[in-house]
């Protein structure tokens, strides 16, 4: 079977990333065909702000699917055409690649553009943008033969929002890239107790319950929170801290990928997401399956996506609303070391059995082998 990843996707994106190697892991001929649009976050918010009304903007859409185009005619042949995330964008051009070249069109979802930008508070800078994504991003959804989605219930968000049916899609977790995220020893030579926060400082990280928690547990002897990454709540979260005069949080900016997996190994907890915000509730964030590839012990805020997904007792689960209870459970894993230690293993127990690049490749291979013979 040979997949042709095609779209102006973001080739760094962890998505994409693990998409790529769990098809590739399974035995399945990956091609990518490829032109970068986007120059970064910043650059994605100014365009949906009101950038794209810009001439520059649409001479570089002109210029990078001129470049598709031509990449697409050079094409050997292939059994399935595959979007990459995001794609809302790309899936029309896709489409009639597709039907030209005979062959069936999957794109990966994974996430509502439309919902990232509501939730960013985009809609009030600019509704005339959000309101014509939204209509852009249900557009795209009938063209596919098949979507791929994270979790059942962002699939039954999307089912709600656009009324597409749930057959449509099929199921494939975010998982880990298991060639870089791996239990592996600390080289920590302190004895402190800490606490690991990373990510992109988003709404849906919730980070401020996390500082609030901190704030809880300033007079508990050795506990120290360490944040690492950037982000649109960085700067609040640092205020707070400093408001708080707390002594017991570090923050440190995103750092090369070899050194976070010092970090993350010598972490005692790795935190996940505490907000309250539809796309926290629906997803299982990236940076829980990393930690359960790694081994460590996980406090994330409770979800129905989290129960429906992960077996008991794989991570703690508290409340999104109150930084007391992220306190608490802190507190309790610190003082039961043999719970953290089995917490950990059955971390990695069942990241291997059902989250691995190798489980992923096999269900999508699954998926496609039937989509071919239809």
């Amino acid at each position: 079977m040979k997949i042709c990843y095609f779209g102006t996707y973001r080739q760094g994106y962890s998505r994409n990333k693990i998409m790529i190697a769990a098809l590739q892991k399974v035995g399945i001929e990956v091609e990518e065909c490829h032109v970068q649009l986007w120059h970064g976050i910043q650059d994605r918010v100014e365009i949906v702000t009101g950038g794209w009304k810009r001439p520059s903007f649409w001479w570089r859409i002109v210029r990078v699917y001129f470049k598709l185009i031509i990449k697409s005619i050079k094409l050997k042949d292939f059994d399935i055409l595959m979007v990459g995330y995001p794609g809302q964008f790309d899936v029309f051009f896709a489409k009639i690649l597709a039907v030209i070249r005979g062959k069936p069109l999957v794109w990966d979802v994974f996430m509502s553009i439309y919902l990232v930008s509501k939730e960013r508070k985009l809609d009030k800078k600019n509704r005339f943008t959000i309101n014509l994504i939204r209509f852009v991003e249900n557009l795209s959804l009938q063209l596919p033969d098949l979507l791929l989605q994270d979790t059942v219930e962002y699939v039954r968000w999307f089912s709600s929002e656009y009324g597409i049916p749930d057959e449509r899609f099929r199921i494939v977790s975010t998982g880990a890239d298991d060639r870089i995220f791996s239990s592996r020893n600390s080289s920590r030579k302190d004895k402190k107790f800490l606490v690991l926060y990373y990510g992109t400082f988003i709404p849906n990280h919730g980070v401020m319950k996390i500082i609030q928690a901190a704030v809880l547990l300033r007079n508990e002897k050795n506990i120290y929170f360490e944040f690492i990454g950037d982000g649109p709540d960085k700067k609040s979260a640092e205020m707070y801290s400093i408001e708080h005069q707390l002594n017991n949080v570090r923050f440190l900016t995103w750092m090369q990928q070899e050194e976070l997996l010092d970090y993350i190994a010598g972490a005692d907890i790795c935190l996940g997401a505490f907000g309250n915000t539809p796309q926290s509730l629906m997803t299982v964030q990236n940076k829980i399956y990393e930690c359960m590839a790694m081994g460590k012990p996980i406090i994330t805020g409770d979800s129905p996506a989290l129960r429906n997904n992960l077996p008991d007792k794989t991570v703690i689960l508290c409340s999104r609303d109150n930084p007391q209870d992220i306190a608490i459970e802190i507190l309790r894993l610190k003082r039961n070391p043999t719970q953290r230690k089995l917490l950990s293993d059955k971390a990695e127990e069942t990241f291997r059995r059902n989250f691995s690049t190798e489980c992923l490749g096999q269900r999508m291979k699954t998926y496609f082998s039937e989509l071919i013979k239809e």
